[in-house]
């Protein structure tokens, strides 16, 4: 089996790394990419929804990534614990109609020894927005590192 390193226990840093890991993934837009991120049988609460494994996960991301348009992810560190890691987000995206949403959320996050997350469970709440409203302007992917963060955002 690979690693994803850090790998737990996570110290401050490590677990921050780990979060900046995840945003940058999940800001590919890469289904696949991001599926390997999560153990064979991981299991998974999002909204309402209950997953288990690799392929609904794969299956769940791009149907997500299909609905959500210009995608765009900051993740925050909240608090770390062994092998544990609390993060918050925000997301901008449009659906079909072109309206703009702002999704804010919370996950809890528990990794296996060897880096891979083997539960995720994830509250979210969508706002709709203008699109004067956006705050997220980079190119779509990885965020740029001189771009503000949740905190500087006042979000």
């Amino acid at each position: 089996m690979t690693q994803r390193p850090p790998l737990p226990p996570f110290t401050e840093a490590s677990a921050a790394e780990k979060v900046q890991a995840a945003e940058d993934g999940w800001n590919s837009r890469d289904p696949a990419r991001v599926a390997l991120a999560y153990t064979p049988d991981s299991r998974w609460r999002n909204r309402d929804r209950f997953l288990q494994g690799r392929s609904a996960i794969e299956d769940f991301l791009t149907d997500k990534w299909n609905r959500e348009h210009e995608y765009r992810l900051i993740k925050e560190l909240w608090a770390h614990s062994g092998n544990r890691i609390a993060a918050r987000f925000a997301y901008e995206w449009h659906d079909d109609n072109g309206q703009w949403y702002r999704s804010y959320g919370n996950e809890n996050w528990e990794f296996d020894t060897d880096g891979l997350m083997a539960r995720r469970i994830a509250s979210i709440n969508d706002m709709a927005i203008d699109p004067d409203q956006r705050l997220f302007h980079w190119p779509l992917g990885k965020r740029p590192a001189d771009h503000a963060g949740l905190t500087e955002l006042n979000l």
